[in-house]
């Protein structure tokens, strides 16, 4: 600005005659030559006469009334001419690359979908869809179907809150447990659709896994693998007498139980509350290993009823008491029903044992009146009086109390409450070891 001040008071000098009626102008150094271009072009002109002594004298230079700033807002104009554009550009980019991801996105689902399950569709219009598992060969779906319609009440192998179960035998190779549920309007069949398939997503060996689906006009079923060894409760109160239940074996299946549920809570995608944790929805297979079942079930039967209606899931006896209050289900109810398990390991006992609810009382009530009266031994299973588990056992039922405490804040998460159960396992090994070098 200083040198354009210089510039102007030479031109005076020399002769120059500046006509403006903006003498702002002037002082900004802003000049308009009617022969020349724009003001930078008038600023350089001047510049290169005053540095070459040229002057031109007796020269006028005008500057129109209406051209002071016009440089100014023809850059002005041009620079929103280009930001304007360059955003065009970006938002086509952007547009662009969204629609390619979607795109994408809607391959690679059908993809999944062609390499991950088959589909067949009866006459009677109903749809079967049978889901590809790694390491174990799928049969037909036809023959699934096929088997599916044939199902009789002679196939019936067991019922409950979600509906009744059938073994379906396709060849020798493959048998199922089918499980019967109620069908919703159109809006919650596509949703009842949608949370099977995120199940289907769901692999661990402590977890039932989910082999299929059928829907038909009235009702859905869901195929399962069927465990050969039936429910931990079968187990527990329904073998012949002559058939041991050691502790070692129960502690095992608790481990896995324990292992199959903190996957459940922690590990898979989305994660999932159980709300129906019980004996009879803890399945062992053929060598006796642990796997949950029934899990994500609730959610679904909740697709076929009232937004306005609030499903209480769960069995009387392994429910949480915020759970009854408030019906509202958390991964911390999932952690008392288990405890209710724990302790029908180690007591034999069902949670609303006959003989408890005569007495006023339940399982939970009678371990904790023991526990307090330093009596625990008392809770033992009559088949679990081997002394030497007596220590594991009592520390089992320490675990389980902690699952059941009245605050849920309180209570452990099932990835401790699987550490603290294998620390039991830990500890008997050492003792074992130290045993033996001995």
């Amino acid at each position: 600005m200083y040198l354009l001040l210089r510039v102007a008071k030479s031109m005076r000098m020399q002769g120059f005659t500046l006509i403006s009626d903006f003498c702002s102008c002037i002082d900004c150094g802003i000049f308009k030559l009617n022969s020349l271009g724009t003001c930078r072009d008038v600023v350089e002109a001047i510049s290169s006469h005053m540095i070459g002594r040229r002057l031109l004298l007796n020269r006028k230079i005008e500057i129109p009334a209406a051209a002071p700033y016009a440089g100014l807002q023809l850059a002005h104009q041009a620079a929103k001419n280009k930001a304007f554009s360059l955003g065009v550009i970006i938002a086509l980019c952007i547009i662009a690359f969204l629609a390619t991801k979607i795109l994408l996105g809607v391959l690679l689902y059908w993809r999944w979908v062609r390499t991950h399950r088959f589909c067949e569709i009866s006459v009677s219009g109903g749809r079967m869809v049978v889901f590809k598992t790694t390491g174990k060969s799928t049969p037909p779906t036809k023959l699934i179907l096929k088997k599916t319609q044939s199902l009789t009440k002679s196939d019936i192998i067991g019922s409950g809150g979600y509906g009744v179960v059938y073994r379906l035998i396709v060849d020798e190779n493959n048998v199922f447990a089918v499980k019967k549920l109620p069908r919703g309007n159109h809006d919650q069949q596509r949703g009842f659709e949608r949370e099977v398939e995120t199940l289907s997503d769901i692999k661990h060996r402590n977890v039932v896994a989910l082999r299929g689906y059928y829907t038909a006009s009235h009702f859905n079923l869901l195929i399962y693998d069927l465990m050969s060894n039936g429910s931990l409760e079968s187990v527990l109160y329904e073998r012949p007498p002559e058939v041991p239940f050691e502790w070692p074996l129960r502690l095992n299946i608790a481990i896995g139980a324990a292992c199959g549920l903190a996957y459940l809570h922690h590990d898979c995608i989305p994660h999932i509350i159980h709300r129906d944790i019980k004996s009879s929805n803890i399945l062992l297979d053929d060598d006796l290993e642990a796997h949950v079942s029934d899990f994500g079930l609730a959610n679904l039967l909740e697709e076929n009823k009232s937004h306005a209606t609030t499903v209480i899931a769960g069995t009387l006896g392994y429910l949480a008491p915020e759970y009854v209050e408030t019906g509202k289900a958390t991964r911390q109810g999932d952690v008392y029903s288990f405890g209710v398990v724990l302790l029908e390991l180690v007591t034999g006992k069902r949670p609303r044992d006959d003989d408890l609810v005569k007495k006023g009382q339940n399982l939970v009530i009678w371990v904790r009146s023991l526990l307090d009266a330093g009596k625990i031994e008392e809770a033992f299973d009559d088949e679990l009086r081997d002394a030497s588990f007596d220590e594991e056992m009592k520390e089992v039922i320490c675990i389980a109390c902690q699952c059941l405490d009245s605050n849920p804040s309180y209570r452990p998460t099932m990835q401790q409450v699987l550490k603290m159960l294998e620390r039991v396992i830990l500890e008997v090994d050492y003792k074992s070891d130290d045993g033996l070098k001995g």
